[in-house]
């Protein structure tokens, strides 16, 4: 998957206000495959996730400025093989600057270099320098497999051993880059409770393209039963707030826009996104409405009152609802009160 610049011709400026994760304590709950902790079950939507060269740290306040949720700065693509050691250094040092101030809106996270034995090893160094308080989690690349993050998890746990973390402080978010991975992302979900924002990540002329072998189109329709799949596999997996991407035409906001209301159709929650530009695209697609969110709320008190009256189903505006309409429009206001919110903004208790 390619990281493209994040620079644009607006020189915005500001100070950098990021944050890592909860620091939640608690007590653990098993479920099925992996382990729930009060942290990992706290995990909220993250409705774009704009990628920014781990060389470019100084770009963060302008992913701040747009409104990103959530920042990735980037050690793999987006850095060549002869700056990494730098990058590396300075995005340890831009996590340092986030634990050091006052929470914000906006997450920050580190796509790392893959895990793989044939390379030395480089992306547990990476993941070891940067995962410290201040990160919100890990962008994990050429997942193929769920001990590809079995082996993460471990690091992670390590690393929250050694800051004196709570367990499953670090959210891991695997990119499924290879058709094996793709075929495993139910198993790639179950490996690890810290997993979040699992999704499938399809941009022209690039790994998922090259490892599938479609040929990408502006509509997305060679990609739409592939982003379906793992959308469901991550649900089953019960990984909360599944995340898709990616845009790669700059200028083309109305395409970002059809190709964003097409995830959201299916049931994504947020997208990765390359530039500045995009994210308030992004995140009024994936934010409800004051007239989505007036709707629930009159959905909820016309079952309610058909409840009261001895009724399971009532007819509200031309549609027959019942009590599993209600929970759903019920759970998209509760998203709204602690997450996204109407238009562009994004509320978020500053411990979340």
């Amino acid at each position: 998957m390619s990281s493209e610049s994040s620079e644009s011709s607006d020189g915005v400026t500001g100070a950098a206000d990021v944050t890592g994760g909860t620091e939640v304590t608690g007590a653990t709950e098993v479920t099925g495959g992996t382990e729930v902790t009060d942290v990992t079950a706290h995990r909220v939507p993250l409705r774009s996730l704009l990628f920014v060269p781990g060389s470019r740290t100084g770009w963060l306040p302008k992913a701040e400025a747009a409104g990103a949720d959530a920042a990735i700065l980037d050690l793999e693509d987006a850095v060549p093989e002869d700056g990494k050691a730098a990058a590396c250094e300075a995005v340890a040092a831009a996590v340092d600057r986030a634990a050091g101030t006052p929470p914000g809106p906006m997450r920050l996270l580190v796509r790392i270099n893959a895990l793989d034995r044939a390379a030395g090893w480089q992306g547990a160094d990476e993941l070891r320098a940067v995962a410290r308080p201040g990160l919100y989690g890990i962008v994990l690349p050429k997942v193929s497999g769920p001990e590809d993050v079995t082996t993460a998890d471990r690091l992670l746990a390590w690393c929250e051993r050694e800051h004196g973390l709570p367990e499953g402080h670090f959210a891991l978010l695997p990119l499924l880059e290879t058709a094996r991975g793709l075929r495993e992302a139910y198993a790639i979900g179950r490996a690890a409770a810290r997993i979040a924002h699992l999704g499938a990540v399809a941009a022209p002329g690039g790994d998922v393209e090259r490892a599938v072998g479609y040929r990408w189109s502006p509509e997305g329709e060679e990609t739409r039963e592939l982003r379906a799949r793992v959308l469901l596999d991550a649900r089953a997996a019960d990984r909360p707030h599944p995340v898709a991407g990616l845009w790669a035409d700059v200028a083309d906001l109305a395409g970002l826009r059809r190709f964003a209301e097409q995830n959201r159709a299916l049931g994504y929650e947020g997208m990765a996104v390359i530039h500045p530009s995009h994210v308030p695209v992004v995140n009024k697609v994936f934010s409800p409405d004051a007239e989505e969110l007036a709707r629930c709320r009159r959905l909820i008190a016309a079952v309610e009152r058909a409840q009261a009256e001895g009724a399971g189903a009532v007819r509200f505006e031309g549609r027959m609802v019942d009590e599993a309409m209600a929970a759903t429009a019920r759970e998209t206001l509760a998203r709204q009160a602690g997450g996204c919110g109407p238009g562009d903004e994004f509320h978020r208790d500053p411990e979340s």
